[in-house]
């Protein structure tokens, strides 16, 4: 089964192009490692997977469904960048409030859950307005991550995070490819990318420039790939 089908997707802002005719299927279960410059289109990709914005041309189903509508959606969990926290909220009524606009069943046994797994047992009923940026990170990694989601879009996770916490972060994705999740993984982390994933592409000006699977998953020639699309630039 395929979790993600991409044809000839395209997303414009104004005369702007973010995706130009993409065509990418991501199997049930894998992980796929997204990279290229800044600009080149990795974060756009990642929004529309998770039906937060609408292609300008082309497909785009998720589970087989369009990925703008409520049954692709709900298969998808996304952490991005910022970490969409409310910062009057204690970590814990981060994650309840997530957990609950979701459907979870037993609120504060999953959200306590996933405060240990986050290392943030003892931060709990702190405000999350006080976090530094890495407490802040795991946390928006946990509420990502509170129903479970089949699909884990991971736009640079690991920014902010120490290396005990990215150990964490690491150990805790390779367990989710073991339960047969697809995660979908931006990174400028060449040697990450290739460590954690089944299939890498690289992107550059909303194109794909490289890609690669299996045993041909060379982390040399992500490398090069990457390097060549980064220093052509981007449009």
């Amino acid at each position: 089964m395929t979790a993600v089908i991409a044809r000839n997707l395209e997303k414009r802002f104004g005369s702007a192009v973010g995706l130009d005719g993409i065509d990418l299927d991501i199997p049930t279960g894998s992980t796929m490692a997204i990279l290229g410059p800044n600009g080149a289109g990795k974060s756009t990709f990642l929004r529309l997977i998770a039906g937060l914005a609408r292609p300008s041309g082309g497909s785009l189903e998720v589970g087989g469904e369009p990925a703008h509508r409520q049954a692709a959606r709900a298969r998808v969990g996304f952490i991005g960048h910022a970490t969409g926290l409310y910062a009057e909220l204690t970590a814990r009524e981060n994650l309840i409030f997530a957990a609950r606009l979701r459907g979870v069943a037993n609120l504060n046994a999953r959200a306590e859950e996933q405060l240990a797994k986050a290392g943030l047992t003892r931060a709990a009923d702190r405000r999350t307005g006080d976090f530094s940026r890495g407490m802040a990170q795991r946390l928006s990694i946990a509420v990502g991550l509170v129903d479970d989601p089949e699909i884990v879009l991971l736009d640079e996770p690991f920014t902010g995070l120490d290396r005990t916490a990215s150990d964490r972060l690491e150990e805790r994705l390779m367990g989710l490819r073991q339960r047969d999740r697809t995660l979908v993984l931006v990174s400028h982390d060449v040697a990450l990318a290739a460590r954690l994933a089944d299939t890498a592409v690289v992107l550059r000006r909303g194109r794909i420039a490289y890609r690669a699977c299996g045993d041909r998953l060379d982390p040399k020639a992500l490398e090069n790939a990457y390097s060549t699309a980064s220093n052509r630039g981007v449009s």
